[in-house]
């Protein structure tokens, strides 16, 4: 079984940031990838960002040049810097890790809301 914990969602201001975190543990996987996505009420759950085992990096239009994703391998982590949050970031966001073999995995989501 692999678990995944995210952190870091709360209630922030237009423009303001927050860094969201995704840990994996439980059974070993080999993580061909991770990934961030989110649902607000009444939408489909939307690609964020993703991150690749080669670095590689995939952005939603919506978020490019505000939201930067990043890995720790060694720590099996994810992050999700956001910047320059608006109302329309407000959503429930997901992790997500992609094994080798195809195998995927999503944690339980955390609320970002953006509100003045």
């Amino acid at each position: 079984q692999v678990q995944l914990v995210e952190s870091g969602g709360g209630l922030v201001q237009p423009g303001g940031s927050l860094r969201l975190s995704c840990v994996a543990s439980g059974r070993a996987v080999s993580i061909y990838r991770m990934g961030w996505y989110r649902q607000s009420p009444g939408n489909q759950r939307e690609l964020v960002a993703t991150i690749s085992v080669d670095e590689s990096t995939n952005y939603a239009d919506s978020v490019k040049g505000r939201f930067t994703i990043s890995r720790n391998k060694a720590q099996n982590t994810v992050y999700l810097q956001m910047n320059s949050l608006n109302v329309e970031d407000t959503a429930v966001y997901y992790c997500k890790i992609t094994s080798n073999f195809g195998g995927e995995y999503w944690g339980q989501g955390t609320q970002v809301t953006v509100s003045s």
